[in-house]
């Protein structure tokens, strides 16, 4: 499995999720003070995670699962398909054959 970076800061992530659920909740047509009763949360803790100004990921579920939007939580942790063991053991290099040398060499001299 390769990795892939993305070249955005943690705060531009958090700033990008804002933006998408405060975009959810005002497509749903909701303020603020419903949607943060609907996922049992405060305003404040709300109006936090949609200026991407830091927020706890009860929070973020909390939201998320409000709107409806239990998809992004199950792409954030897809079932694992691959054992991590297979994967190690599949990495392991199989033991090495050892090589007998033969100790009563029949041409002496010869450049090994």
């Amino acid at each position: 499995m390769v990795l892939q970076r993305s070249h955005r800061t943690i705060g531009e992530w958090e700033t990008l999720v804002g933006e998408q659920i405060r975009a959810m909740r005002i497509a749903s047509d909701l303020d603020q003070t419903h949607l943060a009763g609907l996922a049992d949360v405060s305003v404040g803790a709300l109006s936090n995670l949609e200026r991407g100004k830091g927020s706890s990921l009860k929070t973020v579920v909390a939201v998320v699962r409000a709107l409806g939007r239990t998809d992004w939580l199950e792409a954030l942790a897809p079932p694992v398909t691959v054992s991590p063991i297979q994967m190690l053991r599949a990495k392991q290099k199989s033991p090495r054959m050892r090589v007998r040398v033969r100790t009563n060499d029949p041409q002496p001299g010869r450049v090994r």
